[in-house]
């Protein structure tokens, strides 16, 4: 959203990111919404998210929904900004009240940016995060699939648990959380081949 006042000043809803303490992003996130609300900031400090997922994980033999925050450490807020031409090029400005209460709250280390001085995201990289949890840049929901929850990496060696193939070594080559499967490169007659398996069916090497 973009308005301009008499002034011709132009004003911006722009997605900025803190750091937080670790464990401490939800109460940071509760404590901001509340002092936005009693200081009377709401027409400066929108909206503040702990970006979070749903994922699928076993539990007790059963694939259940759990959160899982997408970035540790780190709180999303939506505030108005100042657009401007500064030193090194188009700029945005937050204003200084409501910096100075974000910046207070306990738990709350800084803003990413440079120096003390915080820097939005672009309306793309807003657009990509914001879909991770499930909502557009309007703030209207989007309805996600929730992924799997897949402790492995790409490249990693593995042990097999599935009978045809057990015991048997060997490494990953593609991981599909959306369907819950990963692709191990086993030695099949002789000759590297890619397996397709649930990744329950893997283990990791225990060296």
């Amino acid at each position: 959203m973009t308005e301009k006042n008499e002034n011709e000043i132009v004003y911006e809803k722009k997605w900025y990111i803190i750091h937080t303490y670790s464990g401490y992003e939800k109460k940071v996130a509760t404590d901001l919404e509340k002092r936005i609300e009693s200081l009377d900031l709401t027409d400066r400090v929108f909206r503040i998210l702990v970006p979070e997922e749903e994922v699928l994980e076993e539990k007790r033999g059963k694939m259940v929904k759990v959160s899982r925050k997408l970035f540790p450490s780190y709180v999303l807020i939506e505030m108005l900004s100042v657009k401007e031409e500064n030193e090194l090029g188009l700029g945005y400005r937050v204003d200084s009240d409501a910096w100075y209460v974000i910046r207070n709250t306990n738990g709350v280390t800084g803003f990413v940016g440079v120096g003390s001085d915080p820097i939005p995201l672009s309306d793309e990289e807003a657009q990509e995060l914001l879909a991770k949890v499930g909502i557009n840049i309007n703030g209207d929901t989007v309805e996600k699939e929730p992924r799997y929850n897949i402790d492995f990496k790409v490249g990693e060696k593995v042990i097999i648990k599935k009978d045809s193939f057990l015991d048997q070594e060997g490494e990953i080559s593609a991981i599909d959380d959306v369907n819950g499967k990963v692709t191990v490169m086993l030695e099949v007659f002789g000759r590297q081949t890619p397996v397709e398996l649930e990744y329950t069916e893997i283990a990791k090497l225990d060296y």
